[in-house]
């Protein structure tokens, strides 16, 4: 009998560190994403829960396993999955349920400090021999302190208010907007207002994204939203890339109606060389990497072998995504 908890992903390097997290009694095994799928098959056939490893559980390899009950990602991201198709098939699918949320919150404070303080040029400057440069000089008009600003957050889920709650104590204020309602006394105990989405971006100074990927939110700011903003704004993103239309975002930053931004994801990964956003000294861009912290792995890890245990027990899964 083949594992019914497998790590699904092109290598078996992850196996070990899933294998030390997993609960008694749930045995843990690797099939191989890269192999044809007929040799996946084989090794499918008993499993109930798939956790992604670098692989992408397709339709046609969901198929193959016909026990095959979750499909779990590591990632708050659920955007490379089929979740309509697997669901009538019987499969749910369940994101790290926040295990990296302090992660990206912790690069989104990042980001939002080194951007508004030209950290990036600082650190180039020096490194270069150069000192300071022409920092002083070119950019003075840009370097702001956090206190006293609006800070509007998009999106007020795990991420979301995990960066509501960093800011506490920076001396700023604090605005949302969510589709979806908060846990209950959020509010009140970090002093958030909630309003609508284009009051969110009129008024705040700076703005920070943290929604999933989805039919509704793909492009959801585009060039509407960024006539809306002021163009002293600071513009963070740390969720997706296809949030933005990063087009709209370019001829923004090009025609000064964004002032600085401050970017961890693109439309495209790796980007383009030649990508426009790269060469502008007003915009940071790290790799994808805000949850690039042991502590996120192991989380996500631990949380995904919980889930697994539950759908071993026979109970639902928790941190489910449906489909868009």
């Amino acid at each position: 009998m083949g594992a019914q908890v497998i790590i699904y992903g092109p290598n078996e390097a992850a196996l070990g560190a899933f294998e030390r997290v997993a609960p008694d009694g749930v045995d843990v095994g690797w099939v191989d994403s890269s192999q044809p799928l007929d040799d996946q098959a084989a090794d499918l056939q008993d499993a109930q829960v798939a956790v992604i490893a670098g692989g992408v559980v397709t339709v046609e390899v969901a198929r193959r396993a016909p026990n095959l009950k979750l499909v779990q990602t590591t990632s708050a991201g659920t955007d490379t999955l089929d979740k309509t198709a697997l669901g009538e098939m019987g499969i749910r699918v369940s994101n790290n349920g926040g295990g990296n949320a302090v992660a990206v919150a912790e690069h989104t404070i990042a980001l939002l400090i080194s951007t508004i303080r030209k950290l990036q040029l600082q650190f180039n400057a020096v490194k270069a021999g150069e000192w300071a440069a022409d920092i002083r000089q070119a950019w003075f008009s840009q370097a702001n302190e956090i206190a006293g600003k609006t800070v509007g957050i998009v999106g007020l889920g795990h991420i979301g208010s995990r960066v509501a709650r960093r800011l506490q104590g920076w001396e700023c204020d604090v605005i949302y907007s969510d589709v979806v309602d908060p846990e209950p006394g959020i509010e009140e105990e970090l002093n958030l207002t909630r309003v609508s989405l284009d009051e969110l971006l009129q008024t705040s100074d700076i703005i920070t994204l943290h929604v999933p990927l989805t039919s509704q939110t793909r492009g959801m700011i585009s060039d509407r939203e960024f006539d809306l903003m002021k163009p002293t704004v600071v513009f963070v993103n740390a969720c997706r890339g296809p949030v933005v239309d990063e087009a709209a975002l370019i001829r923004a930053m090009q025609q000064g109606k964004v002032a600085q931004a401050g970017l961890d994801v693109l439309e495209e990964e790796p980007t383009p060389v030649d990508n426009p956003l790269l060469h502008m000294d007003n915009v940071l861009v790290t790799p994808h990497l805000a949850s690039f912290t042991q502590e996120s792995g192991e989380k996500s890890r631990t949380f995904a072998m919980y889930n697994a245990a539950r759908i071993l027990r026979g109970e639902d899964p928790e941190s489910v995504v449906l489909p868009d």
